[in-house]
């Protein structure tokens, strides 16, 4: 986890109008401890500011999606199709996670959506302080729908809740049908997955039926949906997806 791999230690915000700073993270790491103190002192930090977007999302009606991945499995391929087709209808923002560049960034902003990019430097993930951060400058309004693309990586992302509404898995066919057996974590903490790429299934080796055994066995709740963000085959279940997701979000503010 995060104590193996040094991320954490600083990101770069980029604002919407181009301008940029990083923010450095020395309080956990500044004092003496054992590797499992400082990752549970992590996680629980990141977990209390967590709470506190979620409350705001809450507040707003906003429905927040984490979508996460391996790199290439399509996450922005995804947004783009999903802003152009959706824009007219919803209001949409993206919180862009990448640990340089803002290639992806500036594709959102080309499909047509408001984005802020969030570079994480070395680290393999978003933390909800980098969302709160990129949240006071995208200001995203009320019953609107906020993508989180985090950053392309199976591991880390699984451990780390940014305040969202429900955590989205992407799996491409190219990916092969052993992912969620071997990235258990990822998969059993989300509660959709998307099968992308499924245009490309008859030039690969991939069992549809193998690799929802496998999600099953590892998370028997989570549903799937199978598309192709490219041609747009089954993207219209993914909005129906999000709609049901849009009213439950509005729905829950009141309870």
């Amino acid at each position: 986890m995060c104590g193996h791999c040094g991320c954490g230690e600083k990101h770069e915000h980029v604002h919407a109008d181009g301008t940029r700073h990083s923010h450095a993270h020395h309080d956990d790491h500044d004092h003496p401890a054992t590797l499992v103190e400082l990752q549970t002192r992590i996680l629980a930090k990141n977990d209390a500011l967590a709470a506190r977007n979620r409350t705001w999302f809450a507040g707003r009606e906003i429905l927040a999606v984490n979508l996460v991945s391996s790199p290439g499995a399509g996450k922005t391929t995804l947004l783009e199709r999903t802003i152009r087709d959706l824009q007219d209808q919803h209001a949409i923002g993206v919180l862009e996670g990448d640990q340089a560049t803002t290639l992806d960034g500036d594709r959102i902003r080309a499909a047509g959506a408001p984005v802020v990019q969030v570079n994480t430097g070395t680290g393999c993930h978003l933390e909800a302080d980098m969302v709160a951060r990129g949240l006071s400058d995208l200001r995203p309004p009320s019953r609107s729908v906020l993508f989180i693309e985090n950053v392309g990586n199976l591991v880390c992302p699984a451990m780390f809740d940014l305040g969202e509404r429900a955590k989205v898995v992407i799996l491409s066919v190219t990916e092969g049908e052993d992912k969620p057996l071997k990235y258990p974590h990822m998969f059993r903490a989300a509660s959709l997955m998307l099968i992308n790429k499924i245009d490309l299934l008859p030039h690969v080796d991939f069992d549809l039926a193998r690799v929802m055994a496998n999600a099953r066995e590892v998370n028997p709740e989570m549903s799937a949906l199978r598309l192709s963000a490219r041609t747009g085959e089954g993207m219209e279940q993914w909005y129906d997806w999000l709609r049901r997701e849009l009213t439950a979000a509005a729905e829950a503010a009141f309870t």
